[in-house]
């Protein structure tokens, strides 16, 4: 089958737009309240905008995070198998190039939080980061999920690629049906959902929406969002696409619907622009850090707006003109944090290799790894993340690399001529910015 519907300088400006847009996103929400008893407190200020309902249904671009996952990652599984790789090798290589810059990320928190405990900072502020830490760790959970099943997922979409989307879309379905009368089942949706986000992917990437046309397309993008529109306007479902995020629900995989119809219609001008040289140097860039930048951003910002109330500067309340323009000051100052913090651990997102002759690792030491990632993760979804639970998180992540090992040359080297290409991304030819 074509793996060539969408080209890579689309998909890499699409996946970096997603980045972009997260990360200016959360500094418009994150904003830390000093109340006169010395308590401290969150508010989201975008979310609690009026305007922001609607505007939010195309600034939530988590599903269009999954589609491109699922392009390239349907990309890098062929490509692994056509070198002699297989299922286990591709979750070594998957959870590695993940959970590697998040096991730094959760021992740097975790010592820096119990550092601060120590010295006296008051108990609601240290839970108060460790929260906003754990923000970006249940999108790991869940892109890690889906890239794990993809083998599985891309067998079935081999034999039938329609029935497949069909079958995951019920099981979504039934899930939301069923969280009424049993809450806990709507954590479910956090694999089965993004598995079908990421099924609109494989689509793509197989050129299965090539044929149906432009005025197709937008039937499509106007046919999801009206099916959206009448859920929310009968109150099946919240308008608010931030509230619906965790636990996801049939809202995102509608939206995923309509941004895969969208990616598809506007290949052509992503392509054009994802060709220019100072793009593809930026988004070259980018891509190598995509994980780390996803990861860290949030904590840091954290930080840096607690930090902040410690100060004598200024503190415009929320959604107050003083506080808006300050945002752009705000952003600057994130990325001015984030650039050592890339120079330190950015290169944990490098492709980790063993010599040749290395042998592939055991396929129940990388089942072990993913189980143990999965403790604290899952522990985090149902009682919230702690301090503690950030040190045992940290001590999980460690545990896993060390099962996992180094990936084997063979399975990354550039191949022959003629022959199929690396399994993941070279940078910085191509961006592999999929956190």
């Amino acid at each position: 089958m074509p793996l060539s519907e969408i080209p890579a300088a689309a998909q890499d400006l699409a996946r970096f737009f997603c980045l972009a847009i997260v990360v200016v996103g959360h500094t418009m929400m994150v904003s830390p309240v000093l109340h006169p008893d010395g308590t401290v407190t969150s508010d989201n200020t975008l979310g609690n905008q009026g305007w922001f309902e609607p505007v939010v249904w195309v600034l939530q671009v988590m599903p269009l995070f999954f589609v491109a996952g699922g392009i390239t990652g349907l990309q890098s599984w062929r490509r692994l198998r056509a070198r002699g790789g297989n299922a286990v090798d591709f979750m070594q290589a998957r959870m590695l190039r993940l959970i590697r810059p998040a096991a730094a990320l959760l021992a740097v928190m975790f010592t820096g939080l119990w550092a601060a405990r120590l010295a006296g900072v008051d108990r609601q502020v240290i839970q108060l980061l460790a929260t906003g830490a754990g923000m970006p760790l249940w999108f790991l959970a869940s892109y890690l999920a889906a890239q794990l099943s993809l083998p599985l997922l891309a067998r079935l979409h081999a034999r039938a690629p329609w029935l497949a989307l069909a079958g995951l879309t019920s099981l979504v379905v039934a899930v939301d049906c069923l969280r009424g009368a049993m809450p806990v089942l709507a954590y479910l949706n956090m694999i089965f959902l993004w598995c079908a986000v990421q099924q609109l992917g494989f689509l793509l990437a197989d050129g299965d929406l090539r044929d149906i046309g432009r005025p197709g397309l937008v039937g499509i993008i106007l046919g999801s969002n009206l099916t959206l529109g009448v859920l929310v306007w009968l109150g099946l479902y919240s308008g608010n696409m931030l509230v619906n995020l965790n636990p996801p629900n049939l809202t995102l995989l509608l939206l995923g619907f309509s941004q895969a119809a969208a990616l598809q219609l506007l290949r052509p001008v992503l392509a054009e622009l994802g060709s220019l040289a100072w793009m593809r140097r930026l988004i070259g860039a980018a891509g190598r850090f995509s994980m780390t930048v996803y990861l860290w951003h949030l904590p840091l910002l954290a930080a840096m707006s607690g930090m902040l109330l410690l100060t004598d500067l200024p503190q415009p309340a929320g959604g107050t003109a003083g506080w808006w323009w300050g945002r752009p000051l705000v952003l600057l100052a994130l990325i001015g944090l984030l650039l050592p913090v890339l120079a330190l651990v950015g290169r944990l997102e490098e492709r980790p290799t063993a010599p040749v002759t290395a042998p592939s690792r055991p396929a129940a030491a990388v089942v072990t790894a993913a189980v143990v990632v999965y403790v604290p993760v899952v522990d985090a979804a149902l009682n919230g993340l702690t301090l503690g639970l950030l040190g045992g998180g940290a001590a999980c992540f460690a545990l896993a690399v060390l099962l996992l090992g180094r990936i084997p040359v063979r399975l990354v080297a550039e191949s022959a001529p003629g022959g199929s290409g690396p399994p993941l991304p070279r940078p910085p030819l191509s961006a592999n910015v999929e956190p």
